[in-house]
């Protein structure tokens, strides 16, 4: 088993940033892909940005590239998305994910899940 705790959420005006965190416990943090997602109002719930284990390889959606940095250290049982350029269609609540295998894009794949932390961005 592995827990996730999100956390760095909240408001913020377009244009700006926030860095989400996610720290897990449990089973060893290094041996899990990391995953984060995403669900705003009356949206099915859609992936953001992902990781490898050894945080060599990344994958995001096209909506965030250039303006989301998922990363994540080991040492610390954390991953992290850093998010700039905020914009309002970026309202949503924020999700970490966990998988034992290679990166993936589809809520599915992944084992383990946080609780979600809110982000609104304000026009």
């Amino acid at each position: 088993q592995v827990q996730l705790v999100e956390s760095g959420g909240g408001l913020v005006q377009a244009g700006g940033s926030l860095r989400l965190s996610c720290v897990a416990s449990g089973r060893t943090f290094s041996r899990y892909a990391m995953g984060w997602f995403r669900q705003g109002p009356g949206k099915e719930r859609e992936f953001v940005a992902a990781l490898t284990r050894g945080g060599l390889t990344t994958s995001y959606v096209d909506s965030v590239k250039g303006r989301f940095t998922i990363s994540r250290d080991n040492a610390k049982n954390t991953a992290y998305l850093q998010m700039n350029s905020l914009k309002p269609e970026d309202t949503a609540v924020y999700y970490c994910a966990a998988r034992g295998l290679n990166i993936g894009r589809l809520p599915s794949e992944y084992d383990y899940w946080g609780q979600g932390t809110q982000v609104t961005v304000s026009s």
